[in-house]
């Protein structure tokens, strides 16, 4: 999401949509295509001990200071595959989400990608 510095020119605001380390590029677009609804997380602890055994409408937090957000959560191989109402920016890897259902804390895991 950072747009300082990025020494490029265009009409349009430009964000940093991926870092791709393996390739020594960074991927830039415009603020809508920041925009993302699905994600995968990986690294899954569970309150409970156990995930959900099958898909649930809860409410989930990728950053700190965000407010809640109504996610559909899928848990497959563990992993979190997680389908946002509505789209949402700077969904980066490497950052936390966390779970919740009403206001209990179900579990939380690791960003590992953005889906389109």
């Amino acid at each position: 999401g950072q747009r300082q510095g990025l020494g490029l020119s265009s009409k349009e605001r430009l964000y940093v949509l991926k870092l791709d380390a393996a390739n020594n590029r960074l991927v830039v677009g415009t603020r809508d295509q920041l925009l993302s609804n699905r994600l995968i997380a990986s690294k899954l602890s569970w309150v409970a001990g156990n995930p959900p055994s099958e898909p649930r409408d809860i409410t989930a937090k990728i950053r700190y200071g965000s407010p809640e957000a109504s996610v559909k959560l899928y848990i497959n191989d563990g992993l979190a595959k997680v389908q946002f109402q509505k789209p949402h920016s700077a969904i980066t890897p490497g950052q936390a989400i966390v779970f919740y259902q009403g206001n209990a804390v179900l579990g939380g895991g690791i960003i590992e990608s953005r889906l389109d």
